[in-house]
């Protein structure tokens, strides 16, 4: 369904008895502004309640702050076209998604706090007078399947899915082999590969479906955790009112992202896995080149990349060359478990946000290749090019 039109059609009997003034239909003025009521049981009185945009594939600010008061609270505002917000409860301790527009909303949960992390978790949320979050909940209702899907192919592979997790870690190429040649391993991974052919097409599809209005760019933001210049047709596929729209134009940015090849580096300090900051410049000292590296542990492109990282290190790290990972992780422990995993015999720090923001990483992985002077020579330099780029810049 691309548009959707509403008309309405009067029909006129008895036309001698009906003037004019009671023919015309009178047609109700959209509302210019929304209400947005929250009544949430269980919920303790002064807890914060955060408006934060969603589907912006980065970390963006509150756009309004309000505490609960017997478990109810209102935001109010206007909006050009319908968008995706969470409703942040307790400082991050718990959300709720819905899709606002100019209308009257109401927001109906029940909230149980952990007394273990004091996480808010919601049961039983009802989301009425928003016909774009109806909408919404219609149409991506396939993914309830999807996670059916998941949790039966991965059914009964816990035992050597571990097995071979930990043959990876300890980098036990022999064990990695025979789990990897034996029938059970193989049948996962070729359901694995049916289930991801199925989300590519079921995101696709449904993407493709709304290319005329601002839902095409806004499913493609909810759909894929990042985008890759593979995306590029996706998004030129889009109508010109899809690509002006607001979600439109996020996207835009992320598909075509200005080049930041000649750009000086900022000097910026992050925590490493121990939770000691490290400042860049001290990394980089008496380094010819470094490789600024933004990774995710829920990136599989990224941990993929990671072996090539690994070649390049090895070959020429006595010759100059460095390389900085910096994970923009939200789940610090997932982080951590990913580091234990992957074995990186060099920095890796956790983004606090402002520093992906400053590279304006919109997709990852994101590399950016730095000179002794601090000056970005290069982007986006993986695998084989990456290797190419270091034996021109470090030929002995």
């Amino acid at each position: 369904m691309n548009t959707i039109k509403y008309k309405i059609f009067g029909l006129c009997l008895g036309l001698s008895m009906i003037s004019y003034s009671n023919q015309a239909q009178t047609k109700k003025a959209a509302p210019q502004s929304y209400i947005l009521e929250g009544s949430i049981k269980g919920l303790s009185d002064g807890t914060t309640i955060e408006l934060i945009p969603g589907a912006i594939h980065s970390s963006e600010n509150a756009v309004a702050e309000t505490t609960s008061k017997d478990g109810k609270f209102s935001f109010t505002g206007k909006l050009k076209e319908p968008r995706l917000f969470y409703l942040s409860f307790g400082k991050n301790k718990g959300y709720i998604p819905v899709l606002i527009e100019n209308s009257k909303i109401k927001v109906t949960a029940e909230a149980e706090t952990s007394k273990e992390n004091e996480r808010i978790n919601f049961k039983n949320e009802v989301v009425t007078g928003s016909k774009s979050n109806d909408y919404f909940k219609k149409e991506t209702a396939f993914r309830e399947d999807l996670n059916n899907d998941y949790a039966a192919y991965h059914k009964g592979t816990e035992a050597i899915s571990n097995l071979y997790g930990k043959a990876r870690t300890a980098g036990n190429k022999k064990l990695m082999d025979s789990i990897g040649n034996s029938p059970e391993w193989k049948k996962f991974e070729a359901d694995e590969k049916a289930f991801f052919a199925k989300v590519q097409s079921s995101s696709e599809n449904l993407i493709a479906k709304h290319k005329a209005t601002w839902w095409g760019p806004f499913f493609m933001l909810t759909q894929y955790s990042y985008f890759t210049p593979d995306q590029k047709p996706v998004f030129e596929q889009f109508s010109e009112t899809a690509k002006k729209s607001y979600y439109g134009q996020l996207v835009e940015k992320e598909v075509n992202p200005k080049s930041l090849v000649g750009t000086n580096l900022s000097n910026f300090a992050l925590n490493d896995k121990d939770g000691k900051a490290l400042n860049v410049k001290d990394i980089t000292a008496g380094k010819k080149y470094i490789l600024i590296d933004f990774w995710a542990s829920w990136c599989g492109p990224c941990r993929k990349e990671i072996p090539n990282l690994k070649t390049a290190y090895a070959a020429y790290s006595d010759k100059g060359f460095e390389i900085l990972s910096i994970s923009i992780d939200k789940d610090q422990k997932a982080w951590l478990k990913a580091l234990g995993q992957e074995n990186m015999q060099w920095h890796n720090l956790l983004d606090d946000n402002k520093v992906s923001n400053a590279f304006n990483v919109k997709t990852i992985p994101a590399t950016y290749l730095v000179d002794s002077k601090g000056i970005i020579i290069s982007d986006n330099l993986r695998g084989a090019a990456l290797e190419e780029k270091l034996k021109e810049l470090l030929k002995s």
